[in-house]
This record gives C-alpha cells, structure tokens and sequence, in this order.
C-alpha cells in the first residue's frame, strides 16, 4: 500500500505541474495577444470546483478604439475535481466547453475568433512549445545539479543481465553490446538502450571472445513493454563487509574475495549466485573465491534462505565509472540535446502503437504510475517528468480534434486557404474528437486494469 501512495503521489504531483505549465502557455500566448481568457483550471470541474478565485477588477481600460480591454482579471483560477488534465477558457473559441452561447453573440475584440490566424495558431501552439522547453529546462537542470555518471559498456567486464524478452530474441547474460546496426553504442548517451532495442541487428562480445550479431524481431520495443527494463549491468560478487560471526567470516572468506563459484557452478555476477546458494541452502559445500589473483576454496553451509552474512560491493567500484559536470551555461546545450533526442525516440516508437500487439502495450495513469520508483526519489522524479512533458507536447500535437493539434490543423488550413472552416464543421469536429478521446481514456486505463488483475 505504502509503494502505491507513493507513486501515486509522484504521478499526481507530476501531472499536475506538467497540466499547469502546458495550460499556462495557452493562457500567457492568449493575454500577450489581448484575448480574454475566462477560465485557467487544473483538473476538470463539471457541475462544482473544489476552489476557485475570482479577482476584483479595480478599473477598466479601453484600447484607442474605444473598445474595452482584456485583463488577468478576467480570468477564473481554480481547482477542479475530475483529475484528467486541466483548461483554459478561452473566449470565443471553440473548445470542450462548447459554449455556444457565446459564440452565437457578435464577435469582440478581445475574442480568439477576432485575432488574425497566426496569432490563433502560436496561441494553440502555446501548450506544446511551453511542455517541450519546460523539458529542455529539466534536463538542463538535472545535468547541472547532477551531472552524468555513467560505466563505458567496455568496462563491464562481466557485461549484461538481459530480461526473457531479450533472452527470447537472442541475446545471453553476459554478452556487451558492441554495436547497433553497426554504429558504436556508447554508454555515455543516456538513450544508448533505447538505440540497442530499436536496432534491427545488435552486435555483442559473448563469452569475452566472440562476436556475434543478433537479428531482433521487428516488435522487439513491445515485447519490451511487458518487462521492467531491457537488461542491467551484471554484477561481480566482491565482498565489501563481513558480518561478524555469520557464515562467510567463519568460513574464512575476507572482504575483498570475489565468488566465483558455489559447489560446481560457476557463479561470475550475482545473477548466478543467489539460485547457487538456495540450492545449497543448509547443506556444507565448497565455495570458490579469487583472492589476489589465486583460487582459494573454503567450505561453508548457506543459511536455510540461502546467505552467506557479507554485503555487496557497490558496482561503481567495481566497474569504471566515469563522471560528467556541467557548468550553467554548459548544461543548457546538453538540456536540448537530451530533449530533442528524447522527442525523436519517442516519435520512433509510436510507430509500434498502431500494431495489434502495439494496441495491447498501451497504457493509462496505471502504466504511467509504474514509470516512478517505489522510493521517492528527486533524480528520478525530474526525469520521467521531463519525459512525459516530451511525451505530453507530442500527443497534444497529434491532428485530433479536441487536441491542440486538432485546432493547429484547422488553422493550418486557414493559412495555406485563406478560407476559415465553418464553425459548424469545427463543432462536430469537437464532439467526435472528444468521444474519440473519451474512448481511448477508457480503453487506456482498462488495459492497466486487465494487466493488473486479469493477466
């Protein structure tokens, strides 16, 4: 229960962050345009809002005109209660209030429908251009604060743990990953699995000698999805402590020892020695060490859940690692570099989703929840927000009416025609949008539900 509030309450935060910062670029694209924008919510509030705010307006201004002027004092803020995303009212425009009211009335100055089309479209673009910089922003931060630290794949010398998918596809515990479709994979790059996963052929170094190259099946990123990760640096099992008087000090083992056998079974990465152990639970065998570069054997008796009393060494020092700082300045170009590849990455992927198998793989608030650790963790918080404020600027530009893309291609189209589509059209065009989208929120997070309980 603790893991699940957790990561809910990382989703929840994130989201609703990501909704704020994609509505405000409407709203602050809007006003610097002179449009009235009536409403700025988070969350939906059909029928009631769980709070709301109004500001006085003290005195009103008049354009040369003569006709009245637009203010932030205009707009409504508050908080709905339905947590599926978050609007701006914009007044006279078409969007999920269908407020035809309005629209029935003459046309003012200060409506969307008043301004000149370009001036509609960079506001209709206003969400998507904030959620992609915000971002750039992110990940510009994370380099600055954090740095990158990163193990060349060449320093893993005992290579890879891969999951059944990848086993399935060809790959084997301990092969590194050389090459994808004959480009060097270099670790440094912090989409480099993404690379290897979406290659058509992978090239590794097996059984620290041979070379060989893997075909991966065409749906290889969605046999993916129903794994957590792809694989994991193996970890060579170094004795770093001893805990006093348990099996591994009375054995005689010392830390520095690196096992690299239990009984006749090879035990090179920790993968291979805990299912060693737990056949041996209980029972005396002999344990292989390698202490300076010599075999030595001792004999000891795993506890009934299979332990020994040592703790591991950490894999930074055991592997090299090499780390990254960036200054301010310098994070700024990494930010972009990381945000725009994350963009194309995901824009690769989404060619899966239109598969049958793709369809199945997707997901809802569940799958998105389950992106988070089970431990509150800042770094990884920062950046799977800026990957779903990647994810978010790219599905809102998606041609659908009732997204932001929908209205970009109304107006792209007013642009190249120089005709503005009836509002009748652009009514219906709403509504089937809407219950396209209404439909695909339904079945998204009935798939998380068939996963978590019926599969």
């Amino acid at each position: 229960m603790e893991t699940f509030l957790i990561k809910a309450a990382q989703l929840v935060v994130a989201l609703s962050f990501l909704v704020i910062i994609h509505e405000f670029g409407h709203y602050i694209i809007a006003r610097a345009f002179g449009i009235k924008v009536e409403k700025f919510y988070l969350f939906f509030n059909p029928w009631f809002s769980l709070a709301k705010w109004k500001p006085k307006k003290t005195k009103v201004e008049y354009d040369k005109n003569g006709n009245e002027k637009a203010s932030w004092r205009d707009t409504e803020y508050g908080i709905g209660w339905l947590p599926l995303g978050g609007y701006v009212k914009i007044a006279g425009m078409i969007d999920e209030s269908m407020d035809k009211e309005q629209l029935a009335k003459p046309a003012q100055p200060w409506e969307f429908r008043s301004k000149e089309a370009y001036k509609r479209l960079l506001v209709m673009l206003g969400g998507v251009i904030f959620n992609f910089i915000l971002a750039i922003i992110i990940y510009a931060g994370i380099a600055w604060y954090w740095g990158e630290k990163y193990i060349p794949l060449e320093s893993a010398y005992e290579g890879m743990d891969f999951v059944p998918a990848a086993i399935e596809a060809g790959f084997q515990n301990g092969d590194i990953p050389l090459l994808a479709d004959g480009k060097k994979i270099d670790s440094a790059n912090g989409d480099f699995m993404y690379k290897i996963a979406s290659a058509k052929e992978v090239t590794v170094l097996r059984n620290h000698k041979d070379t060989v190259a893997i075909t991966l099946p065409e749906d290889f990123l969605i046999r993916l999805n129903d794994e957590k990760g792809f694989m994991t640096y193996r970890v060579p099992v170094f004795i770093d402590r001893l805990q006093p008087g348990d099996v591994a000090a009375k054995a005689g083992m010392k830390e520095g020892d690196r096992i690299i056998a239990v009984g006749d079974t090879p035990t090179p990465a920790y993968s291979e020695l805990v299912p060693a152990l737990l056949e041996s639970a209980g029972k005396p065998t002999t344990v292989t060490l390698l202490r300076d570069d010599k075999q030595v054997k001792v004999e000891a008796t795993p506890s009934e859940t299979g332990k020994l009393g040592f703790q591991l060494r950490p894999l930074p020092e055991i592997y090299k690692t090499v780390s990254v700082r960036y200054g301010l300045l310098e994070s700024v170009p990494q930010g972009w570099k990381i945000g725009t590849g994350t963009l194309g990455n995901y824009v690769g992927s989404m060619k899966y989703v239109f598969t049958s198998d793709g369809a199945k793989s997707v997901g809802g608030f569940g799958a998105i929840g389950n992106l988070f650790p089970e431990k509150w963790n800042w770094y990884s918080f920062w950046q799977i927000t800026a990957f779903l404020s990647v994810a978010l600027a790219f599905m809102n530009i998606i041609p659908i009416p009732g997204l932001d893309g929908g209205h970009v291609m109304f107006l792209l189209w007013e642009v190249i025609t120089r005709r503005k589509p009836s509002e009748k059209i652009m009514e219906y065009a709403q509504y089937a949008g809407m219950a396209f989208l209404l439909l695909l929120l339904v079945y998204a997070n009935g798939m998380d539900l068939f996963r978590a309980f019926l599969k």
